[in-house]
């Protein structure tokens, strides 16, 4: 994980589709909330890619594949994991040629950048909500809360990322439930029939706690669109 690039994970998998595809159309909800399940899981970028790989190969060799092209990332979900777990069995297998410290994955600027930016989202959203008073305190919570993560950018001494790592998740969670506190049923019952569709094509080639969790990052990525 500490090789990550988190700002370019996305966008990589995302052009990397594009091209195998042939196609450079804009990926559904359906294949960001995938990427963020491998990405929450800690599949690295590499097998990410190795996996879409040897997923085109499989669907070209399909009947499937005659003539019509690979439609979503959830079919390269299987191959993805593969890949990743090769990965880390090659990486347990191998002896470290030295013990370097690991460089940061990026720098303190482009993270100060980030959190300013997203709390900015958030302050501009709670300006929105004015029949949720209470949804609009949250988010202005939410960007304070966001804004006061960079005091740890300005601590001397070695950047904790882990500790970081905890904080954003922690407010990524408080953020999700209280979005699906606030949705509608008419709103949650579209969404789960939107995900529904999408996913009955690949149902059999993911795992039920694939399943769980794309279906889970594809309701939250739709909440907060």
């Amino acid at each position: 994980m500490e090789n990550w690039n988190y700002f370019n994970y996305f966008t990589e998998i995302e052009e990397y589709f594009w091209k195998k595809r042939g196609a450079h159309l804009l990926v559904s909800p359906l294949d960001w909330a995938i990427m963020e399940t491998w990405q929450k899981a800690g599949v690295p970028l590499e097998a990410a890619l190795k996996g879409i790989d040897q997923a085109f190969e499989s669907y070209g060799r399909s009947r499937r594949g005659a003539g019509k092209p690979l439609k979503s990332l959830a079919y390269c979900t299987e191959a993805v994991l593969d890949a990743a777990e090769e990965s880390q069995e090659a990486a347990a297998g191998a002896q470290p040629k030295s013990k370097k410290p690991a460089a940061d994955p990026f720098s303190r600027e482009d993270l100060r950048a980030y959190l300013q930016k997203n709390a900015a989202l958030l302050q501009a959203s709670a300006r929105i909500p004015a029949s949720q008073p209470a949804l609009a305190k949250f988010l202005t919570e939410a960007a304070a809360s966001l804004l006061s993560s960079l005091t740890l950018l300005d601590s001397p001494g070695p950047l904790d990322l882990e500790d970081l790592e905890r904080r954003l998740t922690i407010l990524d969670d408080k953020l999700y439930a209280n979005l699906l506190s606030q949705a509608s049923e008419d709103l949650m019952l579209k969404i789960r029939r939107e995900v529904d569709s999408q996913l009955t094509a690949y149902r059999r080639k993911m795992k039920a706690e694939q399943l769980a969790l794309v279906e889970k990052q594809y309701l939250q990525k739709r909440l907060l669109g």
